[in-house]
């Protein structure tokens, strides 16, 4: 008689499990189909998901240890193919598929990787010509960075030489290609911005494939470029390349060698703008000291005219008041000489001469004149002052009395 045996849900779950992963055709599983209800676990890393076609669908797992090797973003309905392996998660006694890498179907993993993060950022406004900053006019510390390999760090120095020898290469070596490419590019860039080592910076690389070119498409690197305070001239590759940078860049050159031509004025050029310049100030000066000689000349004409009008007003009234001023003078004078003449005519009425021609005399000694006897003694030597002479005596008597 058949005695079954009673299992539990884990023990059959864990017996299904061990046949399906026994089974080598099980162990290397390559599929393609459809993704849909597709969880991305930011926080884990796994990325849970169901595959399906027309008719059938399969519920999928890829943890993070694989996902993070991933080069674009699953998404629902997108067309994929996958290698894994399939088992059961015996908490729910499911069946799944476990994979292990993942490409899109049809189109590589960068390109979808490429377009994905393009139309993130542009969405974003990372691709907005507002934000751009201006490329200085003329810089004074060119900023490279890029590999110190091959030939696009020569052609740089050897384009700015020519074109603008007085600006200065900072150049920051790093890797341009790899894994650790993304992450060299972005130390340099901060760097330079730190230390505001340059007035412009060209990011860039000689050309290459895609898989060549993967590091100027690392979304940090975009966002770096897009946060520096100097401007940033990408040169990617060849002409045809486009690069995440190219579009987050405040410039972008077709080649690095068009990069530095863009980064500075040409020398040739600055000297034939100067020799213009001057040549039409020249012409300004010029034409400006002829309209001031003009000026000049129309307010020197006026000033002369003004000049002679007021000398002649001028004149007329200084004619006018000399002729008063010497009827005055001649009126003073005239008044000053008859008080003069009658003044002379007193003085001379009073006269001693006049009073000496009606016969007196004065008598003196010693300059001292004589008004009394008692001032002379006998013998005295006295002087008599006639009309018309003086009379030298010697005092032989004095009688006293009057006449």
């Amino acid at each position: 008689m058949f005695t079954p045996v009673i299992l539990t849900v884990t023990q059959l779950n864990t017996y299904i499990k061990s046949i399906l992963s026994a089974d080598e055709k099980l162990m290397h599983v390559f599929l393609s189909g459809e993704i849909s209800n597709l969880t991305d676990h930011y926080r884990s890393g796994h990325i849970y998901f169901s595959l399906k076609d027309e008719k059938s669908v399969i519920k999928a797992v890829m943890f993070a240890g694989n996902a993070k090797n991933l080069r674009f973003k699953p998404q629902d309905g997108m067309k994929v193919l996958i290698r894994g392996s399939v088992s059961v998660y015996e908490a729910y006694g499911q069946y799944q598929l476990y994979v292990e890498d993942m490409q899109p179907d049809g189109i590589g993993a960068l390109s979808v990787a490429y377009e994905q993060l393009k139309t993130k950022l542009e969405a974003e406004g990372l691709f907005k010509p507002e934000n751009k900053k201006p490329i200085p006019l003329f810089p004074n510390r060119i900023g490279v960075i890029t590999s110190p390999t091959g030939a696009v760090i020569q052609d740089i120095k050897n384009i700015l030489g020519r074109r603008y020898p007085l600006a200065k290469i900072i150049f920051s070596p790093v890797l341009v290609q790899g894994e650790n490419a993304p992450k060299e590019l972005i130390g340099a860039l901060k760097k330079m911005n730190e230390l505001h080592a340059a007035d412009v910076i060209i990011i860039g690389r000689g050309g290459g494939s895609l898989e060549d070119l993967y590091a100027f498409n690392d979304e940090m690197l975009a966002r770096t470029i897009a946060a520096s305070e100097i401007p940033v001239i990408s040169a990617v590759g060849h002409e045809t390349d486009f690069t995440i940078c190219d579009f987050v860049a405040d410039l972008r050159a077709p080649t690095p060698s068009a990069a530095a031509e863009l980064a500075v004025p040409n020398k040739d050029d600055l000297i034939q703008d100067i020799f213009a310049i001057s040549s039409f100030l020249s012409r300004q000066v010029n034409n400006q000291i002829r309209s001031n000689q003009m000026n000049i000349d129309r307010m020197k004409s006026r000033l002369e005219k003004f000049s002679k009008d007021i000398f002649g007003q001028r004149k007329e009234k200084l004619y006018l008041q000399n002729l008063r001023l010497s009827i005055v003078e001649k009126a003073i004078i005239n008044n000053k000489k008859n008080y003069f003449q009658k003044y002379m005519a007193s003085l001379e009425a009073l006269s001693p001469i006049k009073v000496l021609a009606r016969g007196y005399s004065i008598t003196s000694k010693d300059d001292y004149v004589i008004k009394s006897v008692e001032q002379i003694s006998e013998n005295d030597k006295i002087n008599i002052q006639l009309s018309d002479g003086i009379i030298e005596c010697e005092v032989k008597n004095k009688l006293l009395g009057s006449l």
